[in-house]
């Protein structure tokens, strides 16, 4: 605020003063009608030495001036019942009472309120919030300076920013209240530039934390970029675990499906021609999904291998160089010796295995903790057929107990994941054991190209509109006969 100049016309000097308080702790009445203010207050001037008394309005300040006056009196301006400028002139046009150093605590937003000031006789102005220090500065500048109470029917004239005004004043009381307006002013400017240089500080901050966020997103863009190029990769591998759908098998015809959840599944199937009389197929279902899922598939997948080698377990060479089809039961066996569970991931997986012999329809099988296998008949029946077994890795030195079912000509077997039987719809009901069989059997009549597709849309319908929410295999067998 600026503040220009004062003329003063007709002064008397009749002056009455107030003793100097210099270093003493004083009487301090406190208007002011926030509780919460009113305590703050007070404790800070209770900690400077200064006896302390609280009104909550005007009124009741007035009051207590008349029981005791103390050497000086702060107090808000907005206030119910009487304001401060009201307390202030009734103050000031009582005789005993007009020498009070009277304070008032404003925002200061109008050169109004000083001319306010002025006109109720206010010595003093403190913009609020302020600093308790500050205030404790105008106390006692106003309580070492006595006030010449003569000039306070003085005819002066007062600019402030431009605008002239005619008050009834002192003149010390105009110098006290425009130097505290003033004071004021710097005081804001500077608490301004002291924000300025923070605003200034948090904004170099703030560009040097976005250059290391734009480098740490670079470089999150670039581990992101290299993980989709290793999950594609790993999905190739995964790929290559599936059957070809370009190979034919003597005496039977095979179809499947394969859905997994996410980019990585923890299914795998395959169909393997060991020679001209036997074929092997299987279903793995891995725990979890994702990476480490994914890792276990592929491991456990090297080792379904037709090759004759060290690693592969389905097949061995016998003394005089040919291959052996190993049974299912000691498929299993090997398995469970090759993958106890892993306990701190809690990883395993389980399996159905066979082995069809295609020139007599005999299918010998294991199930390891999966799903049971439906068996469609000639007569149109779909029943499930399970060979006892626990999932790999569970139990020490488990034994797998091998099933076989003679197969007609014509009749087909259907093995898929637990992502089938336990496919959930929107109201989180499963698709179960029952409506799957009624499934299989309304694709009977249909090729098993066909059958196969049906039963996978059927799945996939019964999970709309989320989709499935676990890995879909299915693989479906039909022996044609000799």
């Amino acid at each position: 605020m600026l503040i220009d100049d004062f003329e003063g016309e007709g002064e008397t000097m009749n002056s009455v003063s107030i003793p100097s308080t210099s270093g003493k702790g004083v009487d301090v009445l406190v208007v002011e009608d926030s509780r919460i203010q009113a305590k703050i207050l007070e404790r800070r001037l209770i900690t400077a030495g200064h006896t302390v008394r609280v009104a909550e309005h005007g009124v009741r300040g007035l009051q207590m001036v008349r029981e005791r006056i103390p050497a000086i009196i702060v107090s808000d301006i907005e206030m119910p019942e009487m304001n401060g400028y009201e307390l202030c002139k009734a103050l000031k046009q009582e005789e005993q009472y007009k020498d009070i150093p009277i304070i008032l605590l404003s925002t200061l937003s109008d050169p109004l309120d000083i001319i306010k000031g002025l006109d109720s006789g206010a010595d003093n102005y403190v913009t609020k919030p302020y600093d308790p220090e500050y205030l404790l500065a105008r106390m006692s500048s106003l309580l070492e300076t006595p006030l010449e109470q003569a000039n306070a029917s003085a005819d002066l004239e007062v600019t402030i920013v431009g605008q002239k005004f005619r008050v009834k004043a002192g003149r010390q009381q105009v110098l006290n209240l425009l130097v505290s307006t003033f004071e004021n002013a710097v005081s804001k400017n500077q608490e301004l530039i002291i924000v300025n240089q923070d605003l200034s500080l948090a904004k170099d901050q703030l560009e040097h934390s976005n250059r290391e966020l734009n480098d740490l997103n670079q470089k999150i863009a670039s581990v992101n970029s290299r993980m989709v190029r290793d999950l594609e990769a790993a999905a190739k591998v995964q790929q290559s675990l599936l059957p070809s759908s370009k190979v034919e098998f003597p005496r039977c015809d095979i179809a499947w499906r394969y859905a997994p959840c996410q980019e990585l599944a923890g299914d795998f199937l395959n169909v393997i021609q060991f020679d001209n009389e036997h074929v092997g197929m299987y279903v793995v279902d891995v725990s979890g999904h994702g990476v480490p899922s994914s890792l276990l598939a592929v491991t456990v997948g090297r080792f379904l291998s037709a090759q004759v080698s060290d690693s592969s377990i389905l097949v061995q060479k016998a003394l005089d160089g040919s291959m052996v089809v190993n049974s299912p039961a000691l498929v299993g066996a090997h398995l469970n010796r090759l993958f106890p569970m892993d306990e701190n991931t809690g990883l395993y997986f389980t399996i159905i295995y066979g082995v069809l012999h295609t020139p007599t329809g005999l299918f010998k099988f294991i199930t390891g903790g999966h799903p049971a296998l439906v068996h469609v008949s000639n007569e149109g029946e779909a029943k499930y057929v399970e060979a006892d077994g626990f999932p790999i890795g569970w139990v020490e030195d488990a034994e797998f107990m091998e099933c076989q079912i003679q197969l007609q000509p014509g009749e087909r077997i259907v093995m898929y994941s637990d992502g089938v039987n336990e496919a959930m719809n929107e109201q989180v009901e499963q698709l179960g054991n029952e409506r799957l069989s009624d499934m299989v059997h309304q694709g009977r009549s249909h090729p098993i190209e066909e059958s196969v597709q049906m039963l996978m849309s059927m799945v996939e319908k019964w999970c709309d509109p989320k989709g499935p929410l676990d890995d879909v295999s299915i693989l479906g067998i039909e022996w044609k006969g000799e």
